[in-house]
């Protein structure tokens, strides 16, 4: 799958526009008129609460909390502390909102977006995600809404200390809440940029995942995926006893899921999504020939790309909020895997068997089809990349006839990882100078010629290997 973009031949130059040089600013030295500092300036916003600063070379770093309403609609049934971080850069650059959709980390990161455009950036934990969740919870108010609405909110409170243009950003689930918030607060940021954002506008009708997965990669690596799995289902007994010990262990309980043998199954029936969303097509030779390997490979291969940790109790109770969603509303895949129908006890089990029994949950068919038809018809500076390689992109955000200035790019050969610079070379670059335009800080360079743009802001391993991170982080079941 490859969407072809049809690129306008050359950024229209806005008057006025002000080259943009990377590196000039000093961080922490801006100053508001009576010379608070940008600490003191965050603290005096209301509600906003210092955690710990972790001062980063070019940057300063701050853990905050911010006071959030449970509900945005009442908000006199209470609140909650929302945890966010500031990577702050100089009060006279653009902004980059960013979100995982899930947790927030507390070490110092940097989206691509904001490296592209050298700005600072502002990243939101997800609510309900610990520990930015009211106690008691009421998850009836975990929805796409009430979490645009906590963006909007922190975007309100901040804008006046952070002045300039702001970018939303996120992948994954953190590129579908980038997505939601702009549907629901359009007017709020100057663009969008979203990664590998699944789009799944009818929960009910999952073929097209099934279409993707008969086509990826190879027929060799395809077929020695299914040998793993049916081996491993062959395997049941040796290999669950294995998956005991190892619970007994680590203390690894199945309450949620049920029994070790449920779990047990859905960690093999993730392992071909699972290959194709994290791992390369040059991975296909460290597949293990099924027959041929022993117990403890196989078993071992399997920990490797699904992790038999993760439908236990402890590894579930994490992603609890993310799993309800996608029971409530974002849906999720059902996969149908008929080489492993007759091994199957199962089936590639629903979003509810990972949510503990106490939470009710009810699907909301309506809430997806709702963002779906407004990006196609009323996308405004928005774009989506995906790569070829993931089968999360098998369901993708479209642009319709009322979009504009708006893209949807994919990255050859790439899995959920995939980015600007994994684009083909002039997309990429062309991309870069779209990003920096909405941002408005697009040089007089990249503006006359989009073909040589490039990131302004130099590569740092430790801040750049943010979504790297966060990838290593979710890997194993479907995150």
């Amino acid at each position: 799958m490859r969407t072809v973009l049809r690129w306008l031949l050359s950024l229209v130059v806005l008057a006025g526009a002000v080259t943009a040089q990377a590196g000039t600013a000093v961080a922490g030295q801006d100053r508001a008129g009576d010379g608070r500092d940008i600490l003191q300036r965050l603290l005096a916003v209301k509600g906003v609460e210092l955690v710990e600063e972790k001062p980063y070379e070019g940057y300063r770093y701050f853990v905050l909390t911010y006071t959030q309403p449970v509900d945005h609609r009442n908000p006199k049934r209470g609140t909650f502390e929302q945890r966010f971080t500031v990577l702050h850069k100089d009060t006279s650059r653009p902004t980059v909102f960013h979100t995982s959709g899930y947790g927030v980390s507390t070490n110092p990161g940097r989206s691509e977006p904001t490296r592209i455009i050298d700005g600072n950036q502002i990243s939101l934990e997800y609510r309900y995600f610990t520990p930015s969740r009211p106690e008691p919870a009421d998850w009836s108010k975990l929805t796409i809404w009430q979490a645009a609405s906590d963006q909007h909110r922190l975007f309100q409170a901040l804008k006046p200390v952070y002045g300039k243009k702001w970018l939303a950003t996120g992948g994954s689930k953190g590129g579908m809440t980038a997505t939601y918030y702009e549907r629901f607060y359009p007017r709020d940021m100057d663009a969008v940029v979203a990664y590998v954002a699944p789009n799944d506008v009818v929960d009910s009708e999952d073929s097209a995942y099934d279409r993707f997965l008969e086509q990826v990669g190879t027929a060799e690596c395809r077929d020695a995926l299914h040998a793993v799995q049916r081996e491993a289902l062959l395997r049941r007994e040796p290999l669950s006893e294995r998956y005991r010990e190892l619970a007994e262990k680590s203390g690894a309980t199945f309450t949620t899921v049920g029994s070790l043998d449920k779990a047990f199954e859905a960690v093999v029936m993730d392992l071909a999504w699972g290959f194709w969303q994290y791992a390369d097509e040059a991975d296909c030779a460290n597949v293990p020939e099924a027959r041929a390997a022993g117990d403890a490979e196989l078993f071992a291969y399997v920990d490797e790309i699904s992790g038999w940790s993760f439908y236990t109790d402890q590894g579930l109770a994490p992603y609890t909020p993310y799993y309800y969603q996608a029971g409530t509303q974002l849906g999720s895949p059902g996969i149908a895997q008929p080489h492993l129908a007759d091994l199957s006890r199962y089936g590639y089990q629903a979003p509810r068997e990972f949510v503990p029994r106490s939470i009710p949950m009810r699907f909301e068919k309506h809430a997806m089809r709702d963002v779906d038809t407004w990006v196609r018809h009323h996308a405004q500076r928005m774009m989506f990349v995906y790569g070829e390689n993931d089968p999360w992109g098998a369901e993708p955000f479209r642009l319709g006839a009322g979009a504009r200035d708006s893209y949807v790019l994919t990255a050859p050969g790439a899995n959920h990882g995939a980015n600007v610079a994994g684009l083909v070379p002039d997309e990429s670059a062309r991309a870069t100078a779209r990003i920096q335009q909405w941002a408005g800080v697009a040089p007089a360079t990249a503006q006359a010629d989009p073909e040589s743009a490039a990131p302004l802001a130099a590569y740092d391993k430790t801040l750049d290997s943010l979504d790297e991170k966060l990838l290593q982080k979710y890997r194993g079941g479907r995150l």
